[in-house]
């Protein structure tokens, strides 16, 4: 099983081409009374706890050992401009003098004078690799990055962070074929067997850290990250995912915020239903518009991909290749391209290709958001989704309570919406270890001004969302800018107001009238 809709996002290099923490300063405690540890709360919401113990200095005044940059995965070595390092950091951050773990890091120094400090970033999944993504994303920022050091990291069960795989190349293969919105009682019984043997093999591979991957204990990594770079204050753009760690960062840290962008916000009040209707409305509104631009009327075309996906559910399409394009790949490859407006022309043909009878063209979508390479090696960046989503999230919907939600699933998308309804009973069902809240407390009285980036045709972090967390972050902290666009993520997708707006702000401190718009 995969989780079609990842809060996430796709900001891959594909896509861009087309606790405890310091001082005031970077010293010894907390703020006071602010988060917990990895401890689930007993409340619906993350509360706030007493002011944890100071850090050791082994922690705080470590010095990163900054080398050339190695080839991970399938991305070769970046230029000699990055250095990679690695971080100690807690294993558990409630005992910090315990074990510790390795947190791989990236920097590229700032090009011109006048530097402010470092600028980490957080491209979103969550699972996704900072390490390997940061390079592919210095074009896009080079106007910061004259006087921002770019620092961007592997979370913690992330890459070369310790990543965690749960099985084999085989055995996702294997998995593709379990139907994601199963039929009859055999198929809900596979469909929920393989969410237990996933969850078993992610426990086996990671362990100890599978309790301690939380979003929380990642804003901890996050501060300290701050106090090593020598920052007073953390300045940070977070997307997508990114941005519900930003928030969970300002609640735990308000007094550590400098310069922060949250861009495509994750609805920081929805809990697990809720963020699967908002995706479902989310990517059925970027369908819709992708429709309308091929000249069809929306309705009219979301029927006959919805018929074509029954279809597929009976009889899967033969390929180019000797695997079959089912439906729950089907789905896949006709979400990734809903990310990114420059790709529909890629939806448009393989859409006709499965009409036709070739299932090709789908299949190879879902292999790049899969992030399945030709040789049929598969990327990890699903398996650490999961494992952070489910200790953040301990909601676990029952059998019984999704299918009395299916129906309103469907009347709010005939596409997507069986199986985001699906998926909310099957992704952290049986899951190893017990989730933390049903929603992520993000209220930072007392802090700067954040920057909040909204899409209004953002399919995955639909853009009420930017909204809601302004709300939640409280007033005078939350400072909203909407761009009247397609796609997940504003910032560098050609918006020359946008990109000046929020280069202002990082450079200069402009924060600009709550409420701006560009269109």
């Amino acid at each position: 099983m995969m989780r079609f809709l990842r809060w996430t996002a796709a900001v891959a290099a594909g896509l861009l081409l087309a606790g405890c923490g310091g001082s005031s300063d970077g010293g010894g405690s907390s703020d006071e009374g602010k988060g917990t540890g990895s401890a689930p709360p007993s409340g619906s919401r993350s509360t706030a706890a007493p002011a944890p113990t100071a850090l050791p200095s082994s922690l705080t005044s470590q010095r990163l050992d900054w080398q050339r940059c190695k080839a991970t995965g399938a991305s070769s070595a970046p230029s000699d401009a990055w250095r990679c390092a690695t971080l100690k950091a807690p294993l558990d951050w409630s005992r910090p003098d315990g074990a510790t773990i390795g947190l791989a890091l990236i920097r590229s120094r700032a090009t011109g004078g006048d530097r402010i400090g470092s600028l980490l970033f957080n491209f979103g999944g969550p699972g996704g690799s900072g390490i390997s993504t940061m390079p592919y994303f210095e074009s896009s920022v080079s106007a910061l990055h004259k006087r921002y050091d770019l620092v961007s990291w592997d979370p913690r069960g992330v890459g070369a962070s310790q990543g965690v795989r749960c099985r084999g190349d085989r055995e996702i293969e294997a998995a593709e074929s379990v139907d994601a919105t199963p039929d009859t009682p055999a198929e809900e019984k596979a469909y929920f067997q393989d969410a237990t043997d996933f969850g078993k093999g992610c426990q086996k591979a990671a362990g100890p850290l599978l309790a301690h991957v939380s979003t929380t204990d990642t804003a901890r990594d996050m501060d300290l990250m701050r106090q090593v770079l020598g920052d007073a204050k953390l300045h940070y753009f977070g997307m997508s995912y990114g941005t519900e760690l930003g928030g969970v960062y300002a609640h735990v840290f308000p007094r550590r915020v400098g310069r922060l962008v949250l861009d495509a916000v994750v609805d920081p009040a929805a809990d697990t239903v809720g963020h699967a209707e908002n995706q479902a409305r989310g990517f059925q509104r970027a369908l819709d518009d992708y429709l309308k631009s091929t000249g069809q009327n929306p309705e009219q075309g979301s029927r006959k991909i919805a018929a074509l996906l029954t279809r597929l559910d009976a009889k899967p399409l033969p390929t180019s290749s000797d695997r079959k394009l089912t439906q729950t790949l089907a789905v896949t490859g006709i979400i990734l391209p809903l990310y990114s407006e420059s790709m529909w022309p890629r939806l448009t043909s393989a859409l006709k290709s499965a009409e036709q009878g070739d299932g090709s063209g789908l299949l190879a979508l879902a292999d790049e958001y899969n992030d399945r390479d030709p040789s049929g090696r598969y990327g990890t960046m699903t398996h650490a989704q999961r494992v952070i989503s489910c200790l953040d999230d301990r909601q676990r919907p029952t059998l019984a309570e999704t299918k009395r939600r299916l129906a309103e699933f469907e009347r709010i998308s005939p596409v997507f919406g069986d199986f985001l309804g699906w998926d909310t009973a099957g992704w952290c069902h049986d899951w190893p270890v017990p989730g933390q809240y049903d929603t992520p407390e993000v209220s930072a009285p007392g802090a700067a001004p954040i920057l909040l980036v909204g899409t209004t045709g953002d399919p995955a972090t639909p853009y009420e969302g930017t909204r809601r967390m302004a709300d939640e972050l409280g007033r005078g902290v939350g400072v909203e800018l909407t761009w009247k666009g397609e796609g997940h993520g504003a910032y560098g997708n050609g918006s020359d107001c946008v990109d000046s707006t929020v280069d202002a702000y990082l450079l200069n401190g402009t924060v600009p009238k709550d409420g701006k718009v560009c269109s």
